[in-house]
């Protein structure tokens, strides 16, 4: 037996999510299911993060035990071969037994993607949140400094997350912008469910006038889902990285 780390892109538009569910079709359960068939007995594979229904992932990671001998490179191909064009396995590596793609990651990287304008391009539908208003940018970049650091982001957590702690430290986060395109980049030791999306409703909330851009620290004090803004829709967010 070995264990192997596997990193994925995928488009997630008509999964149910990362995680194997009941019902619907999962990435996790997709590879599951081919990775199994090579190795001749099943497979469990465990994922970095268990991002939800339409969300992204640029280089996502995942580890499992195997017993077959099939050479690293050799794995990938044989994965994207009977993998669908929107999950593609870019890179196998074995690793240490004691490797595991949840427990020991230390970072995480997210992108949420903005389409700022009137006029949606039709190729980027699926991959931006569309708002038509003009944004203030500069209060949204005022109100993510707030969340730098060590907090309690408990107001910005979603239902059904199971955590110990609703404490989590962001080590950067900010906004880019390139024409219509804004981009909110953060990374962190970790993220609650709907933490990102729940942050960039809240901040484009801020950009759009409806809330002061100082407000962001009232509610990180707060612990309170029900003052914050919308969450934001699924199809903007980006898992880009993993760390160890």
């Amino acid at each position: 037996m070995r264990t192997i780390k596997l990193t994925v892109a995928y488009d997630g538009t008509d999964f149910v999510g990362w995680q194997r569910q009941e019902n619907g079709t999962s990435v996790q359960g997709l590879i599951e299911a081919v990775l199994s068939e090579i190795d001749g007995t099943p497979v469990i594979l465990h994922g970095a993060g268990r991002t939800d229904a339409g969300v992204h992932a640029l280089a996502q990671v995942a580890s499992a035990r195997i017993s077959s001998a099939i050479a690293d490179s050799q794995l990938v191909r044989a994965l994207n071969a009977h993998l669908p064009d929107t999950v593609r396995i870019t890179s196998v590596a074995t690793m240490r037994d004691d490797f595991h793609a949840r427990f020991s990651s230390i970072a995480k990287s997210y992108e949420y993607r903005i389409w700022n304008g009137r006029t949606l391009p039709p190729f980027i539908r699926l991959y931006a949140w569309h708002i038509i208003e003009p944004l203030d940018v500069d209060a949204m970049r005022d109100a993510t400094d707030a969340i730098v650091g060590e907090h309690d982001f408990a107001a910005f957590k979603g239902a059904g997350g199971m955590n110990h702690t609703t404490v989590r430290t962001i080590a950067a986060a900010g906004w880019t912008s390139d024409g219509n395109a804004l981009t909110f980049e953060v990374s962190g030791t970790g993220f609650l469910r709907y933490m990102v999306r729940s942050l960039v409703g809240t901040l484009v909330e801020i950009g759009r006038g409806a809330r002061p851009a100082d407000d962001m620290v009232r509610l990180l004090t707060s612990a309170d889902r029900t003052e914050v803004g919308r969450t934001a829709p699924p199809r903007g967010l980006f898992l880009v990285k993993v760390d160890y």
